[in-house]
C-alpha cells in the first residue's frame, strides 16, 4: 500500500474551489449560515453560540486528491470546526456523513469521522499538536493539507503531519464532497479561505 501512495501524483494544477468573492459551487442546509468576508467564508456570532452543527459542501464530488486550505478559529473552550471530505449529504437533514479533519482544541489535527462512525479514526499526541499549532503564522490562520488517496489519508497542520490511517473498511466510500463545518455550541468566528484541490492519479 505504501508504494502505491508514493507512486500516486498530483494529476493536475490546483483548482480554487471558492473563489474569494461568492459561495458559488457551494450550499448549505441553512440559509445564512456562511457567508463572505474579506476573502473567506465565514460563520459563526461572535456573541451567541451556533445552533447546532451546519455544513457547507460542494456542488461536486471528489475521490482521490489532495487538499489545502486556511482557516482561523476563534479561541474559546466550545470551539469547534472541521473540514469534511468524501463525505455525503444526509438527504433532508442539516448533518454530512464522512471523514472529517477535524479543527478546535483538543481537536487540531485529528482525523473523525461524522454521524457514521462518529468517532475519532486518528489523533496526533499532545506534543505533535503543540508542535503543529507552533509553526501557525503570527495572524491566527493555520494551514490544513489534506490527501486521501485509495484507503490511505494523511493529514497536516502547519506543515507538520498529524495523521497517517488507511480505512480497514472496504464499504466506506472513497468519493464524496468537500464540506465547511461550524459546530453547534460554539461562540465565535470560524473563517476558511485559499481553498485549493488537486486531483492525485
Amino acid at each position: 500500500m505504501l508504494t502505491v501512495f508514493v507512486a500516486a501524483c498530483l494529476s493536475a494544477d490546483p483548482v480554487a474551489l471558492f473563489d474569494g468573492r461568492t459561495l458559488d459551487g457551494w450550499a448549505c442546509h441553512t440559509d445564512g449560515v456562511f457567508r463572505v468576508e474579506d476573502g473567506a467564508i465565514v460563520a459563526g456570532d461572535p456573541d451567541e453560540p451556533a445552533p447546532r452543527n451546519e455544513f457547507l459542501c460542494t456542488s461536486d464530488e471528489f475521490g482521490d486528491f489532495e487538499l489545502r486550505l486556511q482557516f482561523r478559529i476563534a479561541d474559546g473552550p466550545k470551539s469547534n470546526a472541521g473540514v469534511q471530505f468524501r463525505t455525503a449529504r444526509i438527504p433532508g437533514s442539516h448533518e454530512v456523513s464522512g471523514y472529517q479533519a477535524d479543527i478546535g482544541p483538543g481537536w487540531f489535527g485529528a482525523l473523525y469521522d461524522e454521524s457514521r462512525r462518529r468517532r475519532t479514526l486518528a489523533k496526533p499526541d499532545e506534543a505533535t499538536v503543540e508542535k503543529a499549532l507552533a509553526a501557525a503564522g503570527g495572524d491566527g490562520w493555520h494551514t490544513y493539507r489534506i490527501r486521501a488517496v485509495g484507503p490511505r489519508i494523511t493529514l497536516w497542520l502547519n506543515g507538520v503531519q498529524t495523521v497517517d490511517y488507511t480505512e480497514r473498511d472496504a464499504d466506506v466510500a472513497g468519493t464524496g464532497v468537500i464540506a465547511l463545518q461550524i459546530h453547534g455550541g460554539m461562540t465565535g468566528l470560524v473563517e476558511y479561505r485559499d481553498i485549493k484541490l488537486t486531483p492525485v492519479e
